[in-house]
């Protein structure tokens, strides 16, 4: 085995959330999780690509990072998850909604 530093060894249950949608572009499956790792945000995965990003309220507003993030095909997707994503990423602080259960 090779030499490595380990960076940090953390485990925590966490709070996660699985939503899919459809528009008039697509559908959507995301799975999100809460988590106090990572500087308060919450990892969003994007169950059909596989490809996942941690983001927040103001990362949910930046329309060409979320369309080169999650592979989406048009402007018009990228506004259309930007919108779920705001409505339904943390707006307080994450360790008082994970203490909450909610």
């Amino acid at each position: 085995m090779s030499w490595y530093d380990r960076l940090y060894d953390e485990s925590e249950k966490a709070k996660v959330r699985f939503v899919g949608f459809l528009s008039e572009h697509g559908r959507y499956d995301f799975g999100i999780v809460y988590t106090r790792m990572f500087f308060g945000k919450p990892l969003v995965v994007c169950m059909q690509t596989g490809r996942s990003s941690l983001l927040s309220l103001t990362d949910a507003e930046n329309l060409e990072y979320l369309q080169k993030t999650f592979n989406l095909g048009s402007k018009e997707e990228a506004e259309e998850v930007s919108l779920f994503l705001k409505a339904n990423l943390p707006t307080e602080s994450l360790e008082a909604e994970l203490e909450n259960g909610s």
